[in-house]
């Protein structure tokens, strides 16, 4: 369902992704790990069509996002770090206007929007202004518009950033509902995350995968069986290897 090819993006000088490749299929939930600064953010951005890559591209569905960006997108549903929303807006308020950019109508645009509500867990808070909301509940209203529209690839970039060990567990309950009918991607440094919801994970350090598998797969690349390790050996720069075997 989405298949990323060879992507790259630099800015000015700097190479901040080095010809990134993976897949995705319906039923998978990919965890796109990496330290902060590896090139996550990038990527997803331009695999969603925010960027526009130097070189490569990603196809979602079949439609490519450089040659029919349009088709892409409608197959997409991108919940992105720190989602914006208009803060004055109540939840149900928010959901509506952007059923209605979506160019929903009628009964469809308010069966999409409870829809969404009850997938989001947001029953008990559907006619409080977004400003009043925790957190959680602003990211989940952020995750309600990612999937009013039933998208089959879902691109999630740090969806439990923040959130208290409750309101994680909730979020990942969500991811895990719908995980059989979507391709899923989560671009997050939580490793905990892989565990928690993820089939398989990518690792990228410094613009560029260094692991791909699943999380039984990297486990047994270090004797101690830990993926904070594996992620440690992989990710640490030249710099940080030096200054570890000094130590």
């Amino acid at each position: 369902m989405l298949t990323v090819k060879n992507l790259k993006k630099s800015f000015g000088p700097f190479q901040a992704v080095k010809g990134v490749s993976f897949t995705v299929n319906k039923g998978e939930v990919l965890g796109f790990l990496g330290p902060n600064g590896a090139g996550k953010t990038t990527t997803m951005r331009m695999i969603t069509g925010f960027l526009t890559p130097d070189d490569g591209t990603a196809e979602i569905c079949g439609c490519d996002i450089r040659q029919d960006p349009v088709g892409a997108k409608r197959c997409i549903g991108y919940l992105p770090e720190n989602a914006p929303s208009y803060h004055a807006m109540t939840v149900v308020d928010f959901l509506d206007f952007v059923a209605r950019i979506r160019g929903y109508t009628g009964s469809e645009r308010r069966d999409r929007i409870d829809r969404a509500i009850v997938q989001a867990r947001l029953e008990g808070v559907r006619n409080q202004t977004i400003e009043t909301l925790s957190k959680g509940y602003r990211q989940r209203t952020c995750f309600a518009q990612a999937i009013l529209h039933d998208p089959p690839v879902l691109i999630m970039d740090e969806p439990t950033d923040g959130l208290d060990p409750n309101q994680k567990y909730v979020v990942r309950e969500m991811i895990r509902t719908m995980s059989a009918e979507k391709a899923i991607i989560i671009s997050t440094h939580i490793l905990e995350e892989v565990d928690a919801v993820c089939t398989r994970a990518v690792i990228i350090a410094s613009g560029a995968i260094v692991a791909n598998g699943t999380p039984a797969e990297l486990k047994a690349q270090n004797p101690s069986g830990r993926l904070d390790e594996v992620f440690r050996t992989l990710t640490l720069t030249e710099e940080e290897k030096t200054r570890h075997v000094r130590s």
